[in-house]
């Protein structure tokens, strides 16, 4: 953990594009809400083979035109080299000074992978077409990727996102602390000493959460399971027992010298604002 605690802490807040009109209203709502809590940046996400691209633009510009930092995601795979081109260029021919890069999903029923297949194509990629111009942020797995075939593939196919030449890293989600302080160690030993930011998701509907984690490969320890699964659905139950695990989680990664937080919105201000409030940042 040594290297980490020399960064400058960063925090930041993840939306995804809304699909209606009500949405895109309410997440105006929403990160002009988070936006008084004075975050480094606000990141927008990007659907399977950049199936969203005009509605994170449009998240993005309208963040960015407000004054504030934001970071549109691009993922590469389902892609050809000259539509990543055009999305590059088009974020910056619009003032966009930073990203974040992702292998991504291939959309269902898709049975091309693309040109570039992996994250560290794509941030070589974009580093060859635009230089320096770009902040470019990797995506990390402390409990490691769920494709991957073992957890030392994981840190080399991570380290190589960095060789590519990526700014800093934005963690999967995760509940237990000593994964991600394992995971930093690692890197450190492979001479990775860029930030290692934790991702961090508030807890507010336990079903969501099991789907999300069972896809992704976050575990839920079976004290948080069993717990959360005992209050049934009594929201309010959840959310209050949530937001005292999830607080508890950031206090303690901060005070071992984590460089920031990431927090996943899931376009709600309250839960993060509330964990916000409680760690008196």
């Amino acid at each position: 953990m040594e290297s980490q605690k020399k960064h400058p802490r960063t925090f930041s807040f993840e939306f995804f594009p809304p699909k209606t009109s009500e949405g895109v209203q309410r997440l105006s709502a929403t990160w002009r809400q988070l936006a008084q809590l004075k975050p480094r940046f606000f990141s927008v996400t990007y659907g399977a083979g950049g199936s969203t691209r005009e509605r994170t633009l449009a998240t993005v510009l309208e963040i960015l035109q407000a004054g504030f930092e934001a970071a549109p995601h691009i993922s590469c795979i389902g892609s050809s080299r000259a539509d990543i081109a055009e999305t590059i260029e088009l974020y910056r021919s619009k003032g966009i000074r930073h990203i974040v890069a992702l292998r991504g999903d291939l959309p269902s029923g898709m049975a091309s992978a693309g040109e570039l297949r992996y994250a560290n194509e794509l941030v070589e990629f974009i580093r060859e077409r635009t230089g320096d111009h770009f902040q470019i942020d990797v995506a990390c797995y402390p409990e490691f990727h769920p494709q991957a075939r073992s957890a030392q593939d994981d840190l080399k196919n991570f380290k190589r996102k960095i060789d590519a030449g990526a700014n800093s890293a934005i963690t999967q989600y995760f509940f237990n602390a000593d994964a991600y302080f394992r995971f930093v160690d690692d890197c450190e030993a492979l001479g990775v000493d860029i930030p290692i930011v934790p991702g961090i998701m508030p807890i507010t509907n336990f079903s969501q959460l099991a789907r999300f984690s069972d896809t992704c490969g976050a575990e839920i320890p079976r004290w948080l399971r069993l717990k959360l699964a005992g209050y049934s659905d009594d929201i309010a139950s959840i959310r209050s027992f949530g937001l005292d695990v999830i607080t508890d989680l950031c206090d303690q990664l901060l005070a071992a010298g984590a460089p920031g937080l990431h927090f996943y919105t899931m376009n709600q201000a309250g839960p993060t604002s509330t964990i916000w409030q409680r760690l008196g940042l």
